[in-house]
């Protein structure tokens, strides 16, 4: 699905990704996992063509990123951003069929066939009876399954999340990975995903990406990338990891640095 290679990013304060070497096939699901400012958003904006490379080369299917228009990619390609705002008083049919842009003709406005499957991916995230609300009136949760459902009206092959559970309680947070896990099975969508949790990651990604400082340090299942002795090193952080009790895979524990429990 999506070739980096040897990818290098700078930003005017400094290097953010250096030498990244990473091959997602159609159909994984994979989970980026690192602390703040270890590349993981910038390796989301890179694998969308948002940003390009400083050096290296990126591949969707078998063509170079940097030879497709910005339209073409949305044809494949949809991100659902850590934040998204809507300036205007835009209903939540008006958000998702923005999903739709890059397949609406210049001056035809949108189509039968575009009103369908923004409908359709409405239903498909729970949203049919919010369709008239105001999008500036919805909960953080719900606007959060707005965005997503407008990355679902482009019809991607490849789902790019960045911090998808970001600000979500826990019922909301299960919700979306579960949309998630179910259309990667379903319908074989390739997912990448920004995440913050180690544990829901571990639940719902069968391979975890682990960068720190611009860098991957480990690529593998959730057993062998979510270690002890790896969390520590690249989060500075002490944690017990055990077996969740009723899924196979890890479960992190932390630890207070200190006799803080009450």
């Amino acid at each position: 699905m999506i070739q980096i290679r040897q990818a290098s990013f700078a930003y005017l304060n400094g290097l953010v990704l250096r030498n990244i070497n990473l091959s997602v096939a159609t159909g994984e699901m994979v989970g980026l996992l690192g602390p703040n400012g270890s590349g993981k958003t910038t390796l989301i904006k890179l694998a969308s063509g948002i940003i390009r490379p400083n050096h290296g080369d990126i591949r969707l299917g078998n063509t170079g990123l940097s030879q497709i228009s910005r339209k073409s990619i949305a044809h494949s390609v949809a991100v659902v951003p850590q934040q998204f705002h809507i300036p205007f008083a835009f209903t939540t049919t008006e958000v998702v069929m923005l999903g739709r842009f890059p397949f609406i003709k210049t001056l035809s406005g949108e189509s039968p066939a575009d009103r369908q499957i923004t409908a359709e991916a409405m239903a498909l995230v729970g949203l049919s009876q919010l369709a008239e609300r105001r999008f500036d009136e919805l909960s953080g949760g719900e606007r959060q399954k707005v965005i997503l459902a407008m990355a679902l009206a482009q019809q991607p092959k490849l789902l790019l999340l960045d911090e998808p559970t970001l600000n979500l309680d826990i019922s909301h947070q299960i919700e979306i990975l579960e949309l998630a896990r179910r259309l990667n099975t379903t319908q074989k969508l390739t997912v990448i995903a920004a995440m913050h949790d180690l544990n829901m990651a571990a639940l719902y990604f069968d391979r975890l990406i682990l960068l720190k400082e611009g860098q991957i340090v480990a690529d593998g299942t959730p057993s062998q990338v979510l270690t002890e002795d790896r969390i520590r090193e690249v989060f500075a952080t002490t944690v017990k990891v055990e077996m969740h009790p009723t899924t196979d895979v890890p479960h992190i524990i932390v630890t207070p640095k200190r006799n803080t429990v009450r």
